[in-house]
């Protein structure tokens, strides 16, 4: 899981961005490791119907939807003929959908086209980006309806793959996600994917500003996870704690 790709970052996404040259050397050791991307659609729908998968399989994935991935990220997937996919939150790309808050550069529609034209698995990442966990149905159905309608609208297709945003998700949220037309969904997790997690909450490895060359190589084999967001788990079990608390508080207005 990627999300800026910048030599210049935004404070707010620094420690989620990396660097271009960081990330042409990631995709040099997936090429080397002989593993195979695919795209999110690609492995879920292998899953589900029970098909083949290439040897080694790994998904590539970019939330949020920052400029970098058209700019710096895109060649370098184009020279390794590498899939991916780009979360795109709808409300943030550049263009008459703008809502405003972005955190950094965004993608405009122009480039998310390219990027689609390239192979890019274009999904959902809800349209402002609200932690969806904490929104009533209303909201909730709103924000993913809007979001796959607006795709749909610029792309000509509705995006069948979706992201949570912030990795949370309930029950509630994910009936709502299939509901919305999705077909499957992204968590994070910080563990590798797998078939018996559902189509819904597929787990993600984290890769920061941070990450090394030897620790890239780690996550790839899924070696040493546990050591690697021990911080990580603490965190989301916390504050997993503070959110099932506060849903059962009845919000005021």
């Amino acid at each position: 899981m990627y999300h800026a790709v910048t030599d210049a970052p935004a404070a707010a996404t620094r420690a989620l961005s990396v660097t271009p040259a960081a990330f042409a050397g990631q995709l040099a050791v997936i090429a080397a490791e002989g593993c195979t991307p695919v795209d999110t659609a690609t492995l879920a729908a292998a899953w589900r119907r029970g098909g083949p998968l290439p040897e080694r399989p790994v998904l590539i994935t970019f939330d949020d939807g920052y400029e970098g991935v058209h700019r710096h990220a895109l060649p370098e997937l184009v020279r390794h003929g590498f899939p991916a996919t780009v979360f795109v939150t709808t409300g943030w790309l550049r263009g008459e959908h703008d809502v405003g808050g972005a955190p950094d550069t965004m993608l405009d529609w122009d480039q998310v086209r390219e990027l689609a034209a390239h192979g890019v698995e274009i999904g959902g990442h809800s349209h402002t980006h609200p932690p969806l966990d904490r929104i009533g149905d209303e909201a909730l159905a709103r924000e993913l309806g809007l979001c796959r309608a607006i795709v749909a609208g610029r792309l000509g297709s509705a995006p069948v793959s979706f992201a949570h945003p912030y990795g949370h998700s309930t029950r509630r949220v994910r009936r709502a996600v299939r509901e919305a037309g999705f077909a499957q969904a992204l968590a994070v997790g910080n563990g590798l994917a797998r078939r018996a997690q559902g189509p819904y909450a597929l787990r993600r490895v984290t890769v920061r500003r941070r990450t090394g060359a030897e620790e890239f190589l780690r996550l790839l084999h899924g070696h040493a996870l546990g050591r690697n967001f021990a911080a990580d788990r603490v965190l989301t079990k916390g504050y997993a704690a503070v959110r099932a608390a506060r849903r059962l508080v009845p919000s005021a207005g």
